[in-house]
């Protein structure tokens, strides 16, 4: 039998706006939003000060202005927050080789082999994080378990600069306790429809069989059968590389209208750039999925020679595949964005880091 993983899921807090307020002591105490304050701006990351007023990532520089108009706003420093984050990926390979990125500031480590001989995962956990705040002079939250799933719920439970562990005899216990719109793998689209399905907590995912959720949710009928449960085996994969990324949004009613449909695909693109900033991947294809009131659906793809860098041009591409379908007669339901077919920001950033 082979031995129970121990899995650590490191999160940084508010990692961007954090490295800001430590490098600026003017910052400290108050809202602070990485990106740009401009009209067509978008918040990178938010301060835990801005939090309170609604402020997070992804947002409107608008729509945060409108929710905290003291906020302030920070230029992005990539390079200083890339830099940062190899100073918390070689603490993490002091530890294991099993380090798995999911983005600049967090990452997923299976600690199973022990390397330090510590007493226990936790005891690694808080040892980690002891050595970040003292190297890097930030904090950063845990998440300690059995498998990636729990970890990184857990990571999330005494935010900021906590940590939290979920054991083999509580985990499918626990699960039924929490909102099924905090799971890995479960959006605000598939959150609302489980919603409406009368699934709002993990007992109530895991009361329905699993040719229910076939029936209505495909292919990832077995992936929430099993969360419901606490189980994931997926192994923590040091080499894995994400292909693709993406956002997309089902409407409250069918549109129909070029400059609504144009609206909806332009936030989802947001959405994307967000995340491309944030891990610092940039791809050269974009692709523009649309899904008509029929359900039948179309996807249209362009690859750059160069990679996107900017949220304008990523704008720029997003428009003309959209406008490819326009006009339209019959009502559109859902749009989508996805950016894949990654490269290097430059050549000595790896993708992701970490």
């Amino acid at each position: 039998m082979s031995p129970v993983r121990k899995i650590i899921h490191i999160d940084m807090d508010a990692f961007f706006a954090s490295v800001e307020q430590r490098d600026d002591p003017s910052l400290r105490g108050k809202p602070v939003a990485v990106g740009h304050g401009a009209a067509r701006g978008v918040v990178a990351a938010a301060s835990y000060e801005a939090r309170v007023f609604g402020v997070r990532s992804a947002m409107p520089s608008v729509s945060a202005l409108r929710r905290c108009p003291e906020l302030i706003f920070v230029p992005p420093r990539f390079d200083v927050y890339r830099a940062v984050s190899k100073q918390i990926h070689a603490i993490f390979a002091d530890y294991t080789d099993l380090i798995q990125p999911l983005s600049l500031d967090e990452a997923y480590l299976d600690v199973t082999a022990n390397r330090r001989g510590l007493p226990t995962a936790w005891d690694t956990a808080k040892d980690i994080r002891a050595r970040i705040l003292a190297e890097t002079g930030l904090t950063a939250s845990a998440g300690v378990s059995y498998n990636k799933f729990l970890a990184k719920l857990a990571s999330d439970q005494r935010k900021p600069n906590g940590q939290f562990a979920v054991t083999p005899d509580m985990g499918a216990a626990w699960v039924e306790t929490l909102p099924v719109a905090r799971f890995h793998g479960v959006g605000p689209v598939t959150a609302a429809k489980m919603k409406r399905l009368g699934i709002e907590s993990g007992r109530d995912l895991r009361e329905k069989s699993l040719a229910f959720l076939r029936q209505h949710f495909g292919s990832s009928a077995e992936w929430y059968h099993a969360i419901a449960r606490g189980e994931d085996n997926r192994p923590v994969d040091p080499d894995r590389v994400r292909k693709s990324a993406g956002s997309e949004t089902t409407f409250n009613r069918d549109l129909t209208e070029n400059a609504d449909i144009e609206t909806g695909v332009l936030g989802q693109a947001d959405d994307v750039w967000a995340w491309c900033e944030k891990t610092q991947a940039f791809g050269r294809t974009v692709t523009v999925k649309v899904k008509y009131q029929d359900f039948t659906q179309v996807t249209r793809s362009r690859s750059d020679s160069a990679p996107v860098t900017s949220r304008e041009r990523l704008h720029e591409l997003s428009l003309a595949l959209i406008r490819s379908v326009l006009p339209t007669r019959k009502g559109i339901r859902l749009v989508g964005v996805t950016i894949s077919n990654f490269t290097a920001a430059d050549p000595d950033t790896p993708l992701p880091l970490f």
